[in-house]
């Protein structure tokens, strides 16, 4: 599909096929796609947490009210946001050190900078920017995975305590968002839903 098929053939699935199984190797094409998603000072905020144990999908099926799609999806990716990205900075730029690409002074400073803007602003601001970082990667997900021919349904519907309890996360992480992913059951889909005109939406001036 090209890019203009590509976003409108991309629906929000309700309901999928059973018993598809997905391999590391379908996840690693859209992993592989996903890294490229833009990201603050390129901090790569977003953890993902590939979830097909049969288990573990149910206590995370739990932890979203009981809702289907979590049981019969292939998988349940739980999409984290790193509240401490900014930690791994000098690790990030290290390599355009050594490429030349910075001099030591200029790898300095921005590191500097990076730390001074994120430790600066609260624990408010480094949970906003693990969201909004996240959110940006979370969707290039649903894109690339509905290029490998994969369907999706973001899913904020869900317990985040219950779900860091589930997955022993660290406090750092902050569960952004379960995206379900597997085939769709066609039959079941609806007539796609109302979408405004641009110009109800966009202003110009």
């Amino acid at each position: 599909m090209n890019a203009t098929q590509l976003i409108k053939e991309r629906r929000s699935a309700s309901n999928f096929e059973e018993d598809i199984k997905m391999t590391e190797h379908d996840f690693e094409q859209i992993f592989e796609l996903v890294k490229y998603a833009p990201s603050a000072f390129n901090l790569q905020h977003t953890h993902y947490v590939v979830v097909q144990n049969a288990s573990t999908k149910l206590e995370l099926k739990e932890a979203a009210f009981g809702q289907h799609k979590v049981g019969t999806a292939s998988a349940t990716i739980v999409v984290l946001g790193d509240r401490l990205a900014y930690q791994q900075a000098a690790n990030i730029y290290e390599g355009l050190v050594n490429l030349n690409i910075l001099s030591k002074q200029e790898f300095d400073h921005t590191i500097q900078s990076i730390n001074q803007l994120y430790e600066s602003r609260g624990s408010q601001f480094l949970t906003e920017e693990a969201i909004r970082n996240a959110s940006l990667s979370a969707m290039l997900f649903m894109i690339a995975a509905k290029e490998q021919g994969w369907d999706t349904c973001p899913m904020i519907g869900f317990n985040p305590n219950q779900v860091k309890k589930v997955l022993q996360l660290e406090d750092r992480y902050e569960p952004v968002l379960l995206i379900t992913i597997g085939k769709e059951k066609l039959s079941s889909r609806s007539p796609r839903g109302y979408r405004k005109p641009v110009r109800e939406f966009v202003t110009f001036t």
